[in-house]
């Protein structure tokens, strides 16, 4: 290795080092999924994993609590059973996200140290749109729908990462052209609530998913891919997929509140044109997860919440499964190698607090454990997601039947390293992010 000028031998160093590595919808269903993701796309990296901290502008204030709220439209995308206890309304938000990603390699020697370098991804301003609508059937009775984007993965690296001299400059996983990830998904969740006494209620929301997503750069792990033609650099592909959400609502006494909700899997038609990279022959479904919450009438004028969340990131094989195994099981495969994700936990805190008949405001917390372990960090250069704390504050503002609500989040800064599997041990590999969010939304209540 006096002269390296092959990505793909630098990639093969790995074996030189086994002691280190061997650890379809109706036709019309898709034209209206279709039109209503030109209202609703989302492309960008969420938070809690790639799953977003949360969905309304209101629960972005307060750190993504919504588990007892009752104050917007977007059961659908929290709890079912809140809308029936929500006025008649309809909420329409925008997020602006920011996330700043950055990863890097050092520690390599000799020949191999054209492995060493860092790289910011570019592409760090993303909008995400959001709807709700809530209407009454009777006082018992009552049906909505959310619109909104789930989360995702986005990562832009240059190509201009590497110098291999002779052999030209290479992206930071040693591949020819620009690397990284463009996934992202939205959902349309039509939601029905019923009182089944005067202080208890139970909904169900039907979730219509459609997720798209596309790789470059990731030639350079072409020998270890079933299919190498389906590996990287195809394009975008596309998925409908069908799962439901559960949730229950309890006002056990004017102060107190619990409540609970349960999502299944979103099961997800194939990513046919990347059945070399995921595993599975392209299965990209959405995890299962389950969320409860405490609400709290503190006073008059004070209302706070606590809510937990898990999220099954390991029950998805193209997410949970080892990376470790890369070289020795092939990429696409069954048990192929995917992302290395743990199932996580999330504890949010957040409260509000009305001033007076038009202002109220919103303060929050959350927490969440990092998904990625240490030697998984190699795959996850491109799915960064690691940030664990948050802190948000919010307002709205009422003045007659019509309302603006306003949220800011920053997550803060959080990293992860390992040992590199694309390099000689002593190799080390770090991924960071940190982010930003800026949201409004106008509500109309009718």
């Amino acid at each position: 290795m006096n002269s390296i000028n092959n990505a793909d031998i630098i990639l093969k160093t790995k074996q030189f080092y086994p002691e280190q590595h061997a650890k379809r919808p109706h036709s019309i269903m898709r034209l209206t999924i279709t039109s209503l993701t030109l209202a609703v796309a989302v492309n960008a990296f969420a938070t809690d994993g790639y799953f977003s901290n949360g969905f309304g502008i209101k629960s972005k204030g307060r750190a993504g609590v919504s588990v007892t709220a009752t104050d917007d439209a977007f059961g659908g995308a929290n709890n079912p059973a809140t809308i029936v206890w929500a006025v008649d309304r309809v909420d329409g938000g925008v997020d602006w996200f920011k996330p700043s990603r950055e990863s890097e390699r050092n520690g390599a020697a000799g020949p191999a140290s054209v492995l060493n370098g860092q790289v910011t991804s570019d592409q760090n301003n993303f909008i995400i749109p959001e709807l709700a609508l809530k209407y009454s059937i009777n006082q018992d009775l009552a049906v909505g729908v959310s619109l909104y984007g789930n989360g995702g993965m986005n990562t832009d690296y240059s190509e201009h990462t590497l110098n291999f001299g002779p052999g030209g400059y290479r992206n930071l996983l040693a591949g020819s052209g620009r690397l990284g990830v463009d996934f992202s998904q939205m959902f349309v969740a039509p939601t029905v609530a019923y009182k089944i006494t005067p202080t208890q209620s139970i909904g169900l929301a039907p979730l219509i998913g459609y997720q798209w997503f596309k790789a470059t750069g990731l030639d350079a792990f072409a020998s270890f891919s079933q299919d190498a033609t389906a590996l990287t650099d195809k394009g975008y592909d596309h998925a409908f997929g069908i799962g439901v959400r559960v949730g229950y609502l309890w006002n056990i006494t004017p102060e107190f509140s619990v409540g609970a909700a349960y999502s299944s899997p979103v099961f997800m038609q194939r990513f046919d044109k990347y059945k070399g990279l995921f595993a599975e022959d392209g299965s990209f479904d959405t995890p299962q997860s389950f969320s409860a919450g405490l609400g709290w009438q503190v006073s008059p004028a004070l209302h706070a919440g606590i809510d937990y969340k898990w999220i099954d990131y390991a029950g998805v094989a193209s997410v949970g499964n080892s990376s470790s195994s890369i070289g020795q099981i092939k990429l696409g495969q069954a048990s192929g190698p995917g992302f290395g994700w743990r199932s996580i936990s999330a504890i949010k805190l957040g409260s509000d607090w009305k001033v007076n008949d038009e202002l109220t405001l919103r303060g929050g917390y959350s927490y969440n454990e990092n998904p990625i372990s240490s030697s998984d960090v190699t795959f996850n250069i491109l799915a960064p997601g690691v940030i664990q704390h948050h802190l948000t504050a919010g307002a709205s503002y009422a003045f007659g039947r019509q309302e603006l609500s306003a949220a800011y989040m920053h997550g803060f800064h959080n990293s992860a390293s390992g040992e590199s599997r694309l390099a000689p041990p002593g190799t080390t590999e770090t991924i960071s992010m940190h982010q930003n969010s800026f949201g409004l939304q106008y509500s109309y209540k009718y």
